[in-house]
C-alpha cells in the first residue's frame, strides 16, 4: 500500500513560473537555483529557469514575453544588474517583477533607483532568497 501522494501539479497540467536569471557568473547562478529549489511549494509545479549571462540575452527574453521574474545579478561584470532592471522597466511593456542580488547590505537603496521590486544581500540567505522568489512570482501571478 502506498502512502505516496499524488502532485497536485501533474494532476492538473499546471506549468511552473518561468524566471529569467541574469548573472555572468555561473556559480551565482547555480548558487540562487539551489537557494529557491525546484518548486516553490509542496506540490507546485517545478519553475523553469532560463539562465543567461549577457544583458543582450536579458533583453532579448524579456522582450520576448511569458516571463513571471527577472532575478539579476547586480554584481555582473559590464552590465551590472540594476542598470540593466531600470532599463527592463522603462523600456519592456509589463515588464516582470524584478528581484536584485546586491553586493552587500548597504547597496539595497540602490535597488529602488533600479525599480527593483525586491532585493536580496549578499552572503545570499536560502530561506530569504526563496522567499522573495516566491512572493514575487505570487504577486505576479494575481496581478494577472
Amino acid at each position: 500500500m502506498s502512502t505516496a501522494q499524488p502532485d497536485h501539479a501533474a494532476q492538473t497540467g499546471a506549468t511552473g513560473p518561468r524566471i529569467l536569471l541574469y548573472s555572468d557568473d555561473v556559480d551565482t547562478r547555480a548558487e540562487v537555483r539551489l537557494a529557491v529549489g525546484r518548486r516553490l511549494g509542496r506540490g507546485e509545479p517545478d519553475i523553469e529557469w532560463l539562465e543567461v549571462a549577457t544583458a543582450d540575452a536579458a533583453i532579448t527574453a524579456t522582450e520576448a514575453g511569458g516571463l513571471d521574474l527577472l532575478v539579476l545579478d547586480g554584481e555582473a561584470d559590464k552590465v551590472g544588474g540594476m542598470g540593466l532592471g531600470r532599463q527592463l522597466k522603462d523600456e519592456v511593456y509589463r515588464c516582470p517583477p524584478v528581484l536584485l542580488l546586491t553586493g552587500r547590505p548597504q547597496d539595497a537603496w540602490l535597488a529602488s533607483w533600479s525599480h527593483a521590486d525586491g532585493v536580496v544581500s549578499r552572503p545570499l540567505d536560502p530561506e530569504q532568497v526563496h522567499e522573495a522568489v516566491a512572493s514575487l512570482v505570487g504577486r505576479r501571478a494575481t496581478a494577472g
